[in-house]
């Protein structure tokens, strides 16, 4: 049975999310994602359509004003 367990990197420990259930010395295969993006929660294609439609709304009721602050190209893109 595959089933997929995010953990959380530390100190050369990997930490689950969440509990889970593994017998002890099992074998688990680790993969990265890639700049820590997690796949979407909700797989049906129809609700994320919905969901992005709510949030593009959403976005278009509250503009920036035209008086926002302008960041550069190195503020947007500013890794923390």
């Amino acid at each position: 049975m595959k089933r997929t367990i995010t953990a959380t990197y530390k100190g050369g420990v990997f930490y689950p999310d969440e509990p889970c259930d593994l017998p002890e010395g099992a074998t688990v295969e680790v993969r990265e994602l890639a700049n820590g993006v997690r796949p979407p929660l909700e797989a049906d294609p129809e609700e994320r359509k919905r969901i992005l439609k709510a949030v593009a709304d959403r976005m278009m009721q509250n503009p920036l004003s035209q008086d926002a602050p302008k960041f550069t190209r190195d503020e947007l893109h500013e890794r923390r």
